[in-house]
This record gives structure tokens, C-alpha cells and sequence, in this order.
């Protein structure tokens, strides 16, 4: 269902240690035919997977990093500030949207240099684990291992309220919610049933991510392009080839009966950092159970060095929560080989067909069970 943006991501960790990942084969095959202890297997498979991350981990570290002194981004010919080029949430991966309970009472800005390292190293650990457990599946998903050395930036995502914590929903909201899971359970379609390609989300049908979610890590696909143009900027997003469009020339929004999977966007430039106003979201893909007639999803992309970009991203909606809140991350700058690469979902898109006829399958096994009195 998802192999061209598999296959991009497996290419971009290959070319980063193509010699540790001849030697992670040729382990594998050997624990896989090998009679020996699963602690045994274990063993060898961590210890071939810290390789591999060593071994991304020095050639990563071979980038040169920090802010120069006094650095202000460059303008591009006709004078906005120049944010385009391919940039990665790789380094993203792993960090709690809200504020974990072994934090209550901090704020973000209250986390020391030293614990945000540690925690980074804990984080990276729970992920080679997590890569040693994926290895005894039967279809190991080796090139899933490009955020084994992810430098998170923060603690936690929710920057605004300090606390952390997504606000409390709405009654309104809470109804919308409720109504939406009676709707599913007269349909007979519960527990995870699909009858059809319908009852699977807009993902699984490889029709939009939706925003924010288009941006944020997944277990894949962690690859943007920023294009800048007089009056316009665009964003390529590498899963669900998605690209938005975003005029900077102060027009209004659609009218309010034209909704989009992505929203209509409209951008300006507060200084260095691009501020996008979203709204006209399709319920289908508004943010967390919001009425995309009333969301205003607000993005800025502030440049804080030469190769990183914070992203934040504002969700108001007052028919959904009890005020605005606010998420951050940062994406960072990669060179021009690690552009998106084609997803190309819906033109191979096996995975839904084999979904549902294995639902059937099932379905037939269960019947014939029931008739031998099983």
C-alpha cells in the first residue's frame, strides 16, 4: 500500500551505512536458520541495530551544527525571507505530544540541557529495542530505522498552555464525538470491521494525512519541500503526495460552502517567520474531532539557524476546546538528495484491496466454523 514511500525512506538509510546494513543481512540470516536461544537471537540483533545506529550517528555528527553569531536568514531576489528547501521531522520522533506525568508541575523552559540529553539517550534506546522486537516479525521493516538517532529538541510538544495539556473539549464537541460513535455502532461496522474501502480512513485510502498530521513524524515519510515563488509559497509533503499551495497576497479565504481535505490556506511574513491561516476543513480531516467549518489552524515557520525551521501550529476552535493551544516542533534541513520521493499509493494500492479480501476470508472461516458446530 505504501512502498514507494517505504522504499524512499529504506534508500536514505542505506546510502547512509550501505556496509553495516550488508552486515545486518547477513546477521539476520544467520539468526533466523541458526538454532539458538531467542535471547541468543536477541542479543546478536541488538547488537547489529546499535551498529547501524552508530554508524548513521557519525556520519550525522560530520554536519556542522549551531547558529553562527549574529546569523539572519538569507532573502531571496525578491526580498522575502528564504525558507525554501528539503527538510526532515526525523530528529522529532519519539518526543510525547503532552507533557509526560514524570514532568507535572515544569514547564518546557524549566527542562535543563542535561535532561533533555539524557533524555534523548533514553528515547534512543526504547527505539532499538522497539527496531530488536520488529526484527522477529515475520516481514521485518529494516528501513524503518532512520530515527534510531533522533536529537529531539524537546521534552514534550504542547508548548501553550504551560501545563502541557491539550484543553479540556467542549460540551459540543463531546456530542459531535458521541454522535459520530452511535452513528458507527447502528451501522453494524464496530469493533474495527471494514465492509468497504469506506470504512477505513482517509490514510488507509491514501487520500490525505489531513493538517497538521501531514507534517508530523510517522513511522516513515519524514520528508518536506518548502518552494518559494513571488507571492506564493508551497509545501510537498512525501507521504500521501500532498502539496499546498499558499498565496501570500492578502485575498480572502473561499466562501464557506467549499471545504478541502487540506483546508484553504492564506500566508504572511511577521518578519522572518511565516504565519499560515488554514481553515475550510472538510470534517473528515479536521484536527482531532474539530468542526472544520469553525478550525483556524495557524502555523508559523520561524527560521532559528541555517538549517533548522520551528514549526508551531495554534488550533482554535471554539465550538471544540475551551481556548487556543499550541504544539511545536522543529524541521531540519537536509541536502537536495533527500527530496520526497514519489509515493505512488493509490497507483499500487494493494494494501486496501488485501485489507478488506482478508476481512472476508476471515469472515468465511468464521461461517464455515459455526456450521461444523466448532
Amino acid at each position: 500500500m505504501y512502498m514507494s514511500g517505504r522504499l524512499g525512506t529504506s534508500i536514505r538509510v542505506l546510502m547512509a551505512g550501505a556496509a553495516v546494513w550488508l552486515a545486518a543481512g547477513t546477521v539476520f540470516a544467520q539468526t533466523t536458520g541458526n538454532a539458538q536461544s531467542a535471547d541468543d537471537v536477541a542479543e546478536q540483533r541488538r547488537k547489529v541495530i546499535r551498529s547501524v545506529a552508530d554508524s548513521l550517528k557519525d556520519k550525522k555528527h560530520a554536519v556542522p551544527t549551531g547558529v553562527p553569531k549574529n546569523w539572519k536568514p538569507a532573502r531571496t531576489p525578491w526580498g522575502d525571507p528564504d525558507v525554501a528547501g528539503v527538510y526532515s521531522n526525523s530528529d522529532e520522533a519519539g518526543i510525547p505530544f503532552e507533557r509526560p506525568a514524570e514532568f507535572e508541575g515544569r514547564r518546557l523552559e524549566d527542562i535543563s540541557a542535561d535532561e533533555l540529553a539524557k533524555l534523548r539517550q533514553t528515547r534512543r534506546e526504547a527505539t532499538i529495542e522497539n527496531a530488536v522486537r520488529q526484527q522477529a516479525q515475520p516481514n521485518p521493516q529494516l528501513f524503518w530505522w532512520e530515527t534510531l538517532n533522533a536529537q529531539n529538541s524537546r521534552a514534550w510538544l504542547v508548548v501553550d498552555p504551560a501545563d502541557g495539556k491539550v484543553p479540556p473539549q467542549m460540551p459540543e464537541a463531546q456530542q459531535r464525538a458521541a454522535a459520530r460513535a452511535e452513528a458507527r455502532r447502528l451501522s453494524g461496522r464496530t469493533g474495527g470491521n471494514a465492509d468497504s474501502y469506506e470504512d477505513r480512513s482517509l490514510y488507509d485510502q491514501c487520500i490525505s494525512r489531513g493538517l497538521p498530521g501531514s507534517m508530523m513524524p510517522a513511522i516513515y515519510g519524514s520528508s518536506y519541500q518548502i518552494h518559494q515563488g513571488p507571492g506564493y509559497v508551497a509545501i510537498r509533503y512525501e507521504m500521501i503526495h500532498e502539496t499546498r499551495v499558499i498565496p501570500l497576497d492578502s485575498r480572502p479565504h473561499v466562501g464557506k460552502s467549499i471545504r478541502m481535505y487540506m483546508g484553504d490556506a492564506r500566508g504572511h511574513w511577521e518578519g522572518d517567520t511565516l504565519v499560515v491561516e488554514t481553515t475550510n476543513f472538510k470534517d473528515q480531516t479536521a484536527y482531532r474531532g474539530s468542526d472544520g467549518a469553525t478550525l483556524r489552524l495557524i502555523e508559523r515557520f520561524k527560521p532559528i539557524g541555517p538549517n533548522t525551521l520551528e514549526w508551531s501550529v495554534t488550533s482554535n476552535d471554539p465550538s471544540t476546546w475551551a481556548r487556543p493551544w499550541t504544539f511545536a516542533m522543529n524541521l531540519t534541513k537536509q541536502d537536495q538528495s533527500q527530496q520526497p520521493f514519489e509515493y505512488a499509493c493509490h497507483e499500487g494500492n494493494y494494501g486496501l484491496r488485501n485489507i478488506l479480501s482478508a476481512a472476508r476470508a476471515g469472515d468465511r472461516e468464521a461461517e464455515a466454523a459455526a456450521k461444523q458446530g466448532k
